[in-house]
């Protein structure tokens, strides 16, 4: 296993895995990222690396270069990179980080004759402390040397590598943002409503943290079938129509939400779907004198 990397793109990805890398021993090699202080920042944070504002053949100075840059400056910067010619790039591995892009965003560096891949992990990073990697899955895929460094990478951070076709991963990244982005979205919307009823901030997450908790607990003891609840669950379409009308002050995205996932609900987790569908369909209808 290789113990050499560039980190191209030090933000918040990219200096949580030099972090842990660095930890396990491994050679920090270039840092780059948009500004010279931001570079200094990122390399303070990763305990070692020599800073760089700029794409630099002095990245490609390393066994392994991880790209972690956002998904749209990926093409650019493997462009960049492969500017600097074949024998700066032959017999490297370069990884990018990107959860929905596979390694034909690389094409230019494999020209080059690199070795290419990706290496996502399904966690949230936030920029503010570090995201356990212990026990996370990482989509890894690439051409044979890529891929094998990239479960390489993946177990040594404490993770589990799960190989994955490069045309699967759009869909692969829209499963971790129903949970990670759009559940955080239901949960701040959950929330203000709360707010809305005279609830503290506090109070409300009080109200809804456990829940959620709960919630989560349940569905990976129980399964999704057992952990179910709520009036649905139950059969209990009168409630959803109620839910429907109090829903009718808020934002027009509040009671869209609501139809949205509960017929999401009906879709995955009811043993009759089509009949659970058409009466949630029926009681928020009635809860508002029109179609959803």
């Amino acid at each position: 296993m290789s113990r050499t990397i560039s980190i191209v793109g030090a933000g918040r990805v990219g200096q949580s895995l030099g972090k842990r890398l660095h930890k396990l021993g491994w050679r920090i090699g270039a840092v780059v990222a948009q500004s010279k202080k931001t570079a200094r920042a990122a390399v303070r944070a990763i305990g070692a690396g020599t800073p760089h504002s700029h794409i630099t053949p002095q990245a490609l100075d390393a066994d392994v270069i991880l790209l972690t840059t956002p998904d749209g400056a990926l093409e650019k910067v493997a462009s960049a990179l492969a500017r600097f010619g074949p024998h700066n790039c032959r017999a490297k591995i370069v990884l990018h980080t990107s959860g929905a892009l596979d390694r034909a965003v690389l094409a230019p560096l494999a020209r080059c004759g690199a070795s290419t891949g990706s290496l996502h992990p399904m966690q949230t990073f936030s920029g503010r402390g570090m995201p356990r990697l212990e026990g996370v899955i990482f989509a890894v895929e690439g051409d044979r040397a890529a891929l094998r460094a990239a479960r390489g990478i993946a177990r040594a951070l404490g993770g589990t590598p799960v190989e994955i076709r490069g045309k699967n991963k759009p869909a692969y990244h829209a499963a971790g943002a129903l949970v990670a982005g759009h559940g955080l979205a239901l949960m701040e919307a959950a929330t203000r409503m709360l707010m809305k009823l005279g609830f503290s901030r506090p109070r409300a997450l009080q109200a809804l943290l456990p829940l959620i908790r709960q919630m989560l607990d349940n569905y990976e003891r129980l399964g999704p079938q057992a952990a179910w609840t709520g009036p649905i669950s139950r059969g209990d379409y009168a409630t959803v129509a109620k839910h429907g009308k109090a829903l009718g002050p808020y934002p027009r995205e509040f009671k869209d939400a609501y139809a949205a996932l509960a017929l999401l609900a009906a879709r995955v987790l009811s043993k009759q779907p089509a009949a659970t569908r058409r009466k949630i369909e029926r009681a928020l209808k009635n809860s508002r004198g029109g179609a959803i």
